[in-house]
Order: structure tokens, then C-alpha cells, then sequence
């Protein structure tokens, strides 16, 4: 995935503090672990589900040279920012990075080495387009450093592949994922499934290719129609909630019986093989966002800041002559808290220790309580001793869950 992909609340009202949590004010006692995102914005075309900051190649190219100066002034300019932390992890996501160069890839990997303190054992993943990549690319990119690669298949059925107004056929997917697993050892492939047209048949078609292949991660979506997509101005004819729940019942069981664990709402591993980075952000961990569009998320003792850089290239290309790469900086305040950890924190299936709160919010666990007891109520929280995880019912109706921890 490219960015932490939050289900979208939106209420009618800004949230007012949530009872008693403006009784307090955040104090951590130990910086979270940090991560690298490094946004990527152009593609060959822009599908028409897709709700990320992507925009298709024009004739002219892509500025390839300019982008990568401008990444590196970006992250330079955050160094004060996260001076003195090891970054455990980096994601390029897009968009579709893997339109970049392997001397491109190589030249910002380098940098970030010259100016970060990189854990030796970093996750750094590259995001794929099987329309974009051949072995031999792929092979230069594991060169360059990146050791583990997402390959956004989304299906394997050439009717689905063109309603999804993908680049790539049938072919192309397999060979990309063939490659991928011939080059690196963890492999993730998206699949999206409740697609224009298609049955259950398809969606268990789809898998069961995939399962062939044997990676080590695949991350299966919900096709969902995006406001401000191009879907969104002209839907298509999608299978019914009924179907859909069927389709997302076999996706899990058939990969839980192939030793694919279910770790988050999407997620799914071969043990160990969890995507470290993405189980950063539902842990709540900071993570510095360089590239057109990109967000943070970073702790200090001044508090839980959000930022987020200019969205379109030419805007962020223009901010490397004016120094200034934040567009807007936010203070995560004390009463928003409870709901930005649980909308993170509630996506893993194995929920998390009860500690984890105030560590990574500097807020006690009080400030929550209301709205886990709620949630208990409602059977949509599990407790098990010291961890808190939702229920099966808790899953399936997320929103709802969230809900509880915005505002009354």
C-alpha cells in the first residue's frame, strides 16, 4: 500500500473533546518507531478507482532528475526533525515508482544512507506495476536496496483487468510476479476483489493463481468507489453487498488454510512475513513523508504533529526553490488522540496491548475508557487479559467501532 489507507469517517460536526480527555495533556516518554514513506506521483494512466495522489505521465516525460533533488532537499530539510532516530523501514509507494529509473532508485537510496540512521535490517519496499517491469528491472532494483516488493496485480482475468482500466493483462501479471519472486525473497501482490462483472467463481480463480505463485504476503481489497474518482462520477455495475460478503468469507478462509495469518483489515502474511512498515502505522509509530503529497506523522516532546507536503508535482517541484516542502503542519491535540490511535490500532485483527496507548499517545488509559466500554457493550471489543482487539463483529462493522471514539 502506498500511505496508511484509513476507512474515511466523516461527521457532520467537527468532534468536540471527548468526555474528560481535555483533562489531560500528552506526554510521551519515548519517541515511537520511526519510518521512511517516499511518495512516487506519476503513472501511465490513472485508473479510474483510484483515490491516491497519481497522475499520468505526460509527453514530456517525467522529471526524473528534478524529482530525486527534490526529495533529497525535502528529507533534509526534516533532518531536524527526526535527528538522532534510526528509521526501521522505508516505503516508495505511488502512483507507480517502479516507473523510475534502477539509477534513479539507487541514487535516492544513497542519499537517504548519507543522511539518515538507517537500521542495517530495514524493510524497503518498492511499489510495482506489472505493466512497467521486466526481470531485468527487477533485478537492478534489488541491487539498488529495495529487499522487499508490492506488485499490484488487483486480478488475473482479463475482462476484470480492463474494467479496472489496468495497464496490464493476464500475461503481463504473471510474468511480473514470477520475476518479483525470482529476485526477492518477501513479495507481496495486491488482489481486489467485488470487481465490475465479476462472480465468486472469478474471485476464487484469482486466488487460487496467486496461491500458486506462493508469495509471501498478499493484500486483498474491497473494490470501493472513491469520491473524486473517475468511478465515482460513473459507477459501474459492482456485485451486491450479499455477494461481496461471500467473496470476502472464501478470500479468508481459503487463505487461513493455506497458512496465511490475518493480521489486519486487508493483510495477509506467511508467519513472520507481516509488512513491517504498514504495521508501524497501525501501531501508531511516526513516520516522515517526503514526495508530492505526502503525509506525517511525528512525535516529539512538544507533542504529535501531522503534515503533509504540496500535492501536485509541479507544486512540490516550485517548493524546492522556495525551501519550504510543508504545506500545512496540524498539532494532534489531546481530545483527537483516542480516535486517531483506535483508528490505526483496531485495523489488527490481534489488537493491541493495552500499554501501547499510552505509549504512543503519552495520554493514560483512562482517556479512552469511555468509549472501549461502549464498544464492549456493543460486543465489538474483545479483552483478553492486557490486550484489546474487536470482535468478528467489531471487523465487519469498523466504522461503527471507530465512531465511538470521535466525539459525543
Amino acid at each position: 500500500m502506498a500511505e496508511p489507507r484509513i476507512i474515511p469517517i466523516t461527521p457532520k460536526a467537527a468532534p468536540q473533546p471527548a468526555t474528560g480527555t481535555d483533562r489531560w495533556e500528552a506526554r510521551l516518554t519515548a519517541s515511537p518507531p520511526l519510518s521512511l514513506y517516499v511518495h512516487f506521483p506519476w503513472c501511465v494512466e490513472k485508473c479510474p478507482y483510484c483515490d491516491f495522489n497519481s497522475h499520468a505521465v505526460r509527453d514530456d516525460g517525467i522529471p526524473e532528475a528534478a524529482y530525486l533533488e527534490a526529495l533529497v532537499a525535502d528529507l533534509e530539510s526534516a533532518l531536524p526533525q527526526i535527528w538522532g532516530r534510526r528509521v526501521h523501514s522505508i516505503f516508495i509507494g505511488g502512483g507507480t515508482p517502479s516507473l523510475l529509473s534502477p539509477e534513479g532508485l539507487d541514487t535516492l537510496l544513497t542519499a537517504i544512507r548519507m543522511r539518515v540512521q538507517l537500521d542495517p535490517l530495514a524493510e524497503i519496499t518498492l511499489e510495482a506495476n506489472p505493466g512497467t517491469v521486466d526481470s531485468g528491472r527487477f533485478r537492478a532494483f534489488r541491487q539498488a536496496g529495495v529487499n522487499r516488493l508490492s506488485v499490484g496485480i488487483q486480478s488475473f482475468n482479463e475482462a476484470h483487468l480492463r474494467a479496472l482500466g489496468r495497464i496490464h493483462g493476464r500475461d503481463e501479471a504473471l510474468a511480473a510476479a514470477e520475476a518479483a519472486l525470482t529476485h526477492f525473497e518477501a513479495v507481496n501482490l495486491d488482489l481486489m476483489y467485488a470487481l465490475p462483472g465479476q462472480s465468486l467463481a472469478d474471485a476464487e480463480a484469482d486466488l487460487a493463481t496467486a496461491l500458486a505463485l506462493g508469495p509471501t504476503h498478499l493484500s486483498c481489497y474491497h473494490l470501493t468507489l472513491e469520491p473524486n474518482t473517475a468511478f465515482a462520477a460513473n459507477p459501474p455495475q459492482v456485485p451486491d453487498p450479499d455477494a461481496s460478503a461471500d467473496m470476502q468469507d472464501h478470500i479468508e478462509a481459503r487463505l487461513q488454510d493455506a497458512g496465511y495469518g490475518h493480521y489486519e483489515t486487508s493483510a495477509f502474511a506467511k508467519p513472520n512475513r507481516e509488512c513491517r512498515h504498514n504495521l508501524n502505522y497501525w501501531t501508531f509509530g511516526d513516520y516522515l513523508g517526503i514526495g508530492a503529497g505526502a503525509h506525517g506523522k511525528l512525535s516529539s516532546h512538544e507533542g504529535i504533529v501531522r503534515e503533509t507536503r504540496p500535492k501536485h508535482p509541479a507544486a512540490y517541484l516550485a517548493a524546492l526553490q522556495n525551501g519550504s516542502f510543508v504545506q500545512e503542519r496540524r498539532n494532534i491535540g489531546a481530545a483527537e488522540l483516542p480516535f486517531e490511535f483506535m483508528m490505526n490500532a483496531l485495523r489488527l485483527n490481534r489488537g493491541f496491548p493495552r500499554r501501547l496507548f499510552a505509549e504512543r499517545t503519552g495520554l493514560p488509559f483512562e482517556a479512552a475508557e469511555e468509549g472501549l466500554l461502549k464498544a464492549r457493550r456493543q460486543g465489538l471489543i474483545e479483552v483478553d487479559g492486557e490486550t484489546l482487539r474487536p470482535s468478528a463483529r467489531g471487523r465487519h462493522f469498523l466504522n461503527e467501532l471507530l465512531m465511538l471514539f470521535l466525539a459525543a
